[in-house]
C-alpha cells in the first residue's frame, strides 16, 4: 500500500536552509492530498503544511513565507523547502497521506481508510 519515504533532515544553523523530501510509492500520487508535519521534543505532532490534489497549499503561522511545500508528480515526490529556519523549527519531520488514496489491490482499486505516515527525518537548528 502506501509508503512514504523521508529524506533531507540534518543539522543547520539559525537562517540556514534545508528541503525534505518525501518519496511516495504503492498507491496514485496525484489521488490524495498530502502534508508535513513536525514533532518537537516534548511536545505534540503539529500540522506543518498541505497541499491538496487540486494545488492548493496551506500552511501554519509559525512557518508561513519561511517554507513551501511542493510537488513533483513525475517522480513521485513530495518536498518542503524550508529557509530562515530558527531553532523553534527543531523537530522530527513527517510527510502524511490523506485517507482516500486510491491504490491498487487484487485487481482491483481501492481507497486507504486512514492517513499514511513516513518514518520521519529529523532537523535540528541551533543557534
Amino acid at each position: 500500500q502506501v509508503q512514504l519515504v523521508e529524506s533531507g533532515g540534518g543539522s543547520v544553523q539559525a537562517g540556514g536552509s534545508l528541503k525534505l523530501s518525501c518519496a511516495a510509492s504503492g498507491y496514485i500520487f496525484s489521488s490524495c492530498g498530502m502534508g508535513w508535519y513536525r514533532q518537537a521534543p516534548g511536545k505534540e505532532r503539529e500540522l506543518v503544511s498541505t497541499i491538496r490534489t487540486d494545488g492548493t497549499t496551506t500552511y501554519a503561522d509559525s512557518v508561513k513565507g519561511r517554507f513551501t511545500i511542493s510537488q513533483d508528480h513525475g517522480k513521485n515526490t513530495l518536498y518542503l523547502q524550508m529557509s530562515s529556519l530558527i531553532t523553534e523549527d527543531t523537530a522530527v519531520y513527517y510527510c502524511a497521506a490523506d485517507v482516500g488514496c486510491i491504490y491498487s489491490s487484487g485487481g482491483d482499486y481501492r481507497r486507504t481508510t486512514s492517513k499514511s505516515w513516513g518514518q520521519g527525518t529529523r532537523v535540528t537548528v541551533s543557534s
